[in-house]
């Protein structure tokens, strides 16, 4: 497994190391509207870094001056000297401390604050990124993945924006503060810890790279466990039905070892790279001491710079000794910074929003219309499809499953583009009209009705955000809904659960036809809308549909054909092709595939 994350890693182009600085610059970008809060806390960050440094100093002179001789280098200082001396420098040290702690506590307001403000932008920026992809991307990737490099990877830049740079940026300024000072106490004994300095570059070098492969690969394995957690919730139901628990654990327990392996890995090179940067630091600090020692005794230092020059080696081997598990740190963000860049960087749909669109009547034409999906397109689903809706009628689609039913409702949509033939509304192509536009102007009753998890009251107001309650109640009248949702304890505020799992089929399409009533669309696409429902709720859902179509261009998918007799044309639609139009009356006159269909349902 290590091996494969490495040769992974290896095959990467060149220029990745720039292009993940340069994506992580453009994410970082959104620091700016925090710039007034994030710019003082940085100064704030380098000054108590810089009074950090007077800790050690005062410490050294305290300790040298209560051990070193007086003034002529030859007579000790008398008591009340060394009292009095000591008293100033340990006054010194309080205020310094004092100053510190003071600053500290706005820098660290200020690094959380806007911190946290350009997260919540770049979360802003990503999921309004992500719902207004393209369909065909969208339906490739699993949603668990998706929620991952929201929830996961954005974690990981959280840490690193918040604790990461903050620590990165008091590494410098007491790296190089504490370089200054022990240059000044003895420049032999810095050359003796600079020796160190190429050992820890190098080793920065090779691990690095090797620990930012493993990072994207937990990241990765991570996103797959979600994925599986976030399916399983989803089809419980299904789950529990064939008693699949047991395989679901199997599932989520493969996912788990996967990522448990590569972390295992990747933890195997960041403990060598931590422990051998330790080990080379601390060995030059123990003979850099050593060394000192045998100066101090040719009297080559005096006791002062010797503690002085001690005390700040250590300062400068745990800041040098911090870049491992820094470096680790800002490669595992360079990983996640990646896989968020990727997904900010895909294409959008286009012509989303078009300021010149009139309003749509309602009339749709295809002219030869031929599609394949994007990923098989080698099989033809629409094959030069032919039909004309005039405004307000009401057409029905018909066939086989797998006739590219469905596939006719996302191109009306505009989910998918690249095909074949033309697609108009009111005799302008689709190419021409902005999808915003065109998505208001048409509105759909699925079969498989997806509520989401709030109230019925925030269900139907989705067909259009921001209706009065007057005016979702109205809309629950007209799609028969109103009676059953006054029959909970709760009425409209009644919460529906995940999926709308706590109402029946029915309730579920009636929400979906009221949810269509308010969005009051001029364009109506019904897919198999009663198909799964009971002799009683279908009535009721029915005599919904039929409030709901009239005066509105209606599109009915149906396989019970009985919902379409009284359809003003019906087309049967077979292996991506057109092969009937015509009422039922004179569908049912000719031998063909309608009446096959019709006859196999309602008997000769």
């Amino acid at each position: 497994m290590a091996d494969a994350v490495q040769d992974k890693g290896t095959k990467r182009e060149k220029g990745k190391a720039g292009k993940s600085l340069k994506d992580a610059m453009g994410l970082y970008g959104y620091m700016d509207r925090y710039k007034h809060i994030f710019i003082p806390s940085l100064v704030a960050l380098y000054t108590t870094a810089a009074l950090s440094l007077a800790f050690p100093y005062f410490l050294s002179k305290l300790i040298g001056r209560s051990m070193a001789p007086g003034g002529d280098g030859v007579a000790r200082a008398s008591e009340a000297e060394i009292i009095a001396n000591v008293n100033g420098i340990v006054l010194w040290l309080v205020g310094a401390l004092l100053l510190q702690s003071f600053i500290t506590y706005w820098r660290v307001r200020g690094f959380i604050n806007s911190g946290e403000g350009a997260l919540n932008e770049i979360r802003r920026a990503l999921f309004g990124r992500m719902v207004r992809l393209p369909m065909n991307y969208l339906t490739e990737k699993r949603s668990g993945e998706l929620s991952s490099r929201i929830a996961g990877d954005l974690a990981i830049m959280r840490e690193t924006l918040i604790t990461t740079v903050p620590k990165f940026g008091r590494m410098i300024v007491t790296l190089i503060g504490g370089l200054i000072v022990i240059f000044i106490c003895s420049w032999k004994l810095s050359l003796i810890m600079l020796g160190s300095v190429p050992v820890v570059v190098l080793a920065i070098a090779v691990f690095g790279k090797k620990i930012k492969n493993y990072s994207k690969a937990t990241q990765d394995a991570l996103a797959d466990t979600n994925i599986v957690v976030e399916e399983t919730i989803m089809g419980i139901y299904d789950t529990k039905a064939f008693c699949n628990e047991e395989y679901e654990e199997k599932r989520y327990d493969s996912a788990l070892e996967k990522f448990l392996g590569i972390t295992i890995s990747g933890a195997k090179a960041r403990a060598a790279f931590i422990s051998f940067i330790i080990l080379v630091l601390f060995s030059t600090v123990a003979f850099i001491v050593w060394y000192g020692a045998q100066m101090l005794a040719k009297d080559q230092i005096d006791i002062e710079n010797y503690i002085r020059f001690i005390l700040f080696s250590v300062f400068v081997a745990a800041s040098l000794g911090s870049v491992p598990e820094i470096m680790s740190q800002l490669q595992i963000t360079s990983g996640a910074t990646e896989r968020i860049r990727d997904l900010i960087d895909e294409e959008m749909e286009v012509n989303y929003e078009s300021q010149s669109d009139a309003d749509l009547v309602g009339s749709i034409t295809a002219e030869n219309l031929s599609f394949a999906y994007p990923s098989r397109p080698d099989g033809q689903v629409l094959n030069g499809v032919d039909f004309h809706v005039e405004t307000g009628e009401r057409v029905a689609i018909v066939g086989p499953s797998g006739g590219g039913k469905s596939t006719i409702f996302s191109l009306l949509l505009g989910f998918y583009q690249g095909h074949v033939g033309e697609l108009k509304f009111d005799g302008k192509p689709i190419s021409e009209i902005g999808l915003k536009n065109l998505r208001s102007s048409i509105a759909v009753v699925p079969q498989e009705v997806l509520l989401f998890g709030g109230s019925i009251e925030e269900n139907i107001a989705y067909g259009k955000p921001g209706s009065s309650k007057e005016e979702i109640i109205e809309a629950a009248k007209q799609a028969n809904a109103h009676e059953f949702i006054q029959e909970f304890e709760t009425g409209y505020e009644t919460t529906v659960g995940p999926r709308g799992i706590k109402l029946s089929g029915g309730q579920r399409q009636r929400i979906a036809i009221a949810r269509a009533i308010l969005a009051d669309p001029k364009i109506l696409l019904l897919d198999e809308a009663t198909s799964a429902l009971d002799s009683e709720s279908e009535r009721l859902v029915q005599s919904a549909l039929d409030t709901l179509m009239q005066g509105r261009t209606s599109m009915i998918i149906a396989h019970r054909l009985s919902t379409v007799r009284d359809a003003d044309r019906i087309l049967v639609l077979q292996h991506g092709k057109i092969v009937e139009s015509g009422s039922h009356d004179e569908l049912m006159a000719h031998n063909g595939t309608y009446k096959l269909l019709a006859e196999t349902q309602f008997g000769s």
